[in-house]
Formats: C-alpha cells, sequence, structure tokens
C-alpha cells in the first residue's frame, strides 16, 4: 500500500528549518516549564505528532520554520530527512509521556521530561546536533535500520565526527 502524498516526510530537509523547529520546540518548552503551565505540553505533542506524518506540512512550528525563518538564514543546507523524522519521533514519544504525566498530577516527571526535550532541542537549535539523528545512525550500523531506509544516511556518523557506517 502506498504512503497517501499527504503523508510524505521530506528527504531531504533543510537542516536550518529543522533547527529552526527545535529552537521553537526549546522556546515553547522553556515557557511550560518556566511558567508550569502544563496545558502546553498539549501543543508539544500535537506538533510533533504533525511532523511526525507529514514533515511541516501541517504543523504550524514547521510551516514558520521552512517557509519563513530558514529562506531568510542563508542558503539551504540539504540533509537526509527519515533521521529527523526519527528525531520527531522521540520527541512524540517523550512529550505524550508528559501529557500522561501532566494529566496523573506527576508534575516532577512532566518537568524531568521536559528539561530532557529542552536540552536536546538546545542541542540541536544551537550547536546542530541531533541527538535522534545520532540514534538513528547508530541503529542503522547495529542493522536495526534498513540501509534501503536511508540510502543517503550511511555517511551520519561521520557528521558527528565518527567513521561513516560501513566503512572502517
Amino acid at each position: 500500500m502506498e504512503t497517501p502524498a499527504w503523508a510524505t516526510f521530506p528527504h531531504p530537509v533543510n537542516e536550518l528549518a529543522a533547527r529552526t523547529v527545535a529552537g521553537g520546540v526549546a522556546l515553547l518548552t522553556a515557557v511550560t516549564l518556566a511558567t508550569q503551565a502544563w496545558w502546553l505540553v498539549p501543543l508539544l505533542v500535537l506538533g510533533f505528532a504533525a511532523r511526525v506524518l507529514a514533515g511541516p506540512r501541517f504543523s504550524v512550528l514547521g510551516r514558520l520554520a521552512t517557509q519563513v525563518v530558514a529562506p531568510r538564514l542563508g542558503p539551504a543546507r540539504m540533509v537526509p530527512g527519515p533521521p529527523k523524522r526519527f528525531a520527531q519521533a522521540i520527541g512524540l514519544v517523550l512529550t505524550a509521556v508528559a501529557v500522561v504525566a501532566a494529566a496523573a498530577g506527576t508534575t516532577a516527571l512532566t518537568a524531568v521530561l521536559l528539561v530532557i526535550l529542552l536540552v536536546f532541542a538546545l542541542l540541536e537549535s544551537v550547536v546542530g546536533f541531533c541527538a535522534g539523528c545520532w540514534v538513528f545512525g547508530l541503529l542503522m550500523r547495529w542493522g536495526w535500520v534498513s540501509e534501503e531506509t536511508c540510502a543517503d544516511c550511511q555517511d551520519i556518523g561521520a557528521r558527528y565526527g565518527r567513521q561513516p557506517a560501513g566503512r572502517s
């Protein structure tokens, strides 16, 4: 069965847009933590879900990043899409668990999960280190993600200072 066009993730993606989205996630997460406005966490979940499902197409933050902010930051720097989708999926799981924790009244766990999200969003946004992409590269190297998933990802490890996958 073929994936509908509206539910496809872009490949490749503009790294500047991805870093802009991460900056927006960091900002919303920081505001949520600072104000303890736990009702904002579902907004994070919805954004991650939209981006996992269809890239920036249905995400307000994704559209803002790809259509407004990133084009003003300079020429696009294209990177493989599958690792970015994987990173968004990790964010979705993390924020979904945070919503459940908040609903259960476990605000300490909610805060811990959001601090973890904040750290990784800042790493992506500020220094360009995508932890989800790094994990995706490890999973490919270990054979848990097939090479067919992302032929362009074979050298993702080199981006973070390691030997490319499959080379010694």
